[in-house]
């Protein structure tokens, strides 16, 4: 993405609602007319949050002292809304070439671009006031960006999803105009199996056992004041069990040539496209309480181009599902990654002194393709990462491990909830290690598919097993014909 200040001036008279056509030639479209009333009632209620306590002696001021603050009321209503006009008619978005073009900004204009080839995963996100009005929320990840990239707020709902697709479809590299791609769902979390999930955790279980406690010591104290101390505690463990159940409440998780599609929300409706070849790291999660009276597993994601605060809520490919369907959808999303075939190899017993309950759990090992580490005992985790999407390889030592002669091997990737470790490895053989997995990173990025997967690959994009000698193209370069527009989806398999 760029911006470049001032380089979309001028030009903007005539009818609000016509295409613009800006500079080269490229028509540019509007956005909803109803967005400045989605976008400004934040801001007039944060005002009048504000202005109508500070002036609350007006209240009683009698007919006069109510005019007043009805006057102040409807000039913030006025001022908000003509700032909010402004700013709708002045913001407009087209496609110019290989790249999304937002055209902003009032005093100040702004034209920025979203290269499709980075695209990274592309989100319909309606909350609620816009679900009532159809309209939705258009919001873009491109790699190596830290939040999202030029969001279009707001569009009617048919139009997000025309966009949608025709983005997916450029990004891809086949024909702009190809119908939406069919999809096939793949996975359907029952809403009492969520609700089951959230409730099977270890913040639940201390808030069960903590509040008979605290009713005994009110009893012995006789004092209901007593319990007010539970209420923060009580606060901070539904708050985000609620948050979860109501960001997962209605999943699907469905595949199509265009990508993963993932839908999910209550009262937030989101329906976010992954496309292949995107995901960077995978983490199967199994909490203690999961293992010990059921079979289910979550599966987490690092996906580039979402940023550290988006994360927590696009960071889950599957929030709770029985172990077989999680471990096949493993090797769907990672062509070839099966868990019972990768050996892990476990750590020296003297790790036993830095690691005491989790020194059997530890382990780390690798295949031709994936590089795989699993440590936690309460929440067991295990991290699965394509050689390719390796960053870069550490290995660090803190005092006692030096003095133990251990050490930790970190593969780094793109922000995000899955961090691959192998804990409190042997040094030489953290070090051996280290050296292995950067050349296995440096061969599978050789063999990388391009970056539009659909414009040379007319398949799933598949690191060869056996890696060849980088033959001098680096990623992205395809064979003769790459970039050239194909026809439009197949349909999935």
């Amino acid at each position: 993405m760029t911006d470049a200040a001032g380089a979309a001036g001028g030009g903007d008279g005539g009818d609000p609602g016509a295409p613009y056509r800006g500079p080269g030639a490229v028509v540019l479209g509007r956005l909803h007319p109803l967005t400045p009333v989605l976008r400004g009632w934040r801001f007039v209620v944060a005002a009048l949050a504000v202005l109508v306590p500070q002036n609350a002696d007006l209240l009683g001021g009698g007919q006069r002292g109510l005019l007043r603050l009805g006057t102040g009321v409807a000039v913030l209503l006025l001022v908000g809304g003509v700032a909010g006009v402004l700013a709708w008619r002045f913001t407009r978005y087209g496609i110019d070439g290989g790249d999304l073009r937002v055209d902003s900004g009032v005093l100040f204009r702004r034209s920025r671009r979203v290269r499709l080839d980075r695209l990274q995963a592309v989100d319909v996100v309606q909350p609620l006031l816009a679900r009532l009005l159809g309209m939705a929320e258009l919001r873009l990840e491109v790699a190596g960006g830290s939040s999202t990239e030029a969001p279009l707020a707001y569009l009617s709902l048919d139009d997000a999803h025309r966009l949608r697709n025709e983005l997916l479809a450029r990004a891809a590299g086949i024909e702009e105009d190809a119908p939406e791609a069919p999809e096939r769902l793949l996975h359907e979390v029952p809403g009492g199996r969520l609700l089951a999930s959230s409730l099977l955790t270890t913040p639940v279980v201390v808030g069960v056992v903590l509040v008979p406690v605290a009713l005994g010591v009110a009893a012995v104290v006789e004092g209901v004041g007593s319990l007010l101390f539970l209420a923060p505690a009580l606060l901070s463990i539904a708050q985000p069990l609620l948050q979860q159940f109501l960001a997962n409440f209605g999943f699907t998780l469905a595949e199509s040539p265009d990508g993963l599609r993932l839908r999910r929300g209550l009262l937030e409706k989101r329906a976010q496209t992954v496309p292949p070849g995107r995901i960077q790291a995978v983490r199967v999660v199994e909490p203690w309480l999961w293992r010990r009276f059921t079979d289910w597993v979550r599966l987490d994601v690092d996906i580039a181009g979402y940023g550290a605060g988006q994360q927590a809520s696009s960071a889950q490919l599957l929030p709770v599902a029985p172990r077989h369907e999680v471990l096949a959808l493993l090797e769907r999303v990672l062509p070839g990654a099966s868990l019972p075939a990768v050996r892990l190899e476990g750590v020296p017993r003297r790790a036993a002194w830095l690691a005491p309950l989790t020194r059997r759990v530890l382990g780390a090992g690798y295949d031709d393709r994936y590089f795989v580490a699993r440590r936690g005992l309460l929440e067991r985790e295990t991290d699965v990462m394509p050689h390719e999407r390796a960053q870069s390889v550490r290995v660090t030592q803190g005092p006692l491990q030096r003095r133990l002669g251990l050490a930790s091997l970190t593969l780094d990737t793109t922000p995000g909830p899955v961090t691959v470790r192998a804990e409190h490895r042997d040094a030489r053989e953290a070090v051996a290690l280290a050296l292995h997995e950067a050349e296995l990173a440096r061969r599978a990025r050789a063999a990388a598919p391009p970056e539009r997967w659909m414009a040379a690959h007319p398949a799933a994009p598949v690191v060869p097993p056996a890696l060849p000698d980088p033959p001098g193209d680096g990623p992205g370069a395809g064979p003769s014909g790459a970039g050239q527009p194909r026809a439009p989806y197949p349909p999935p398999a």
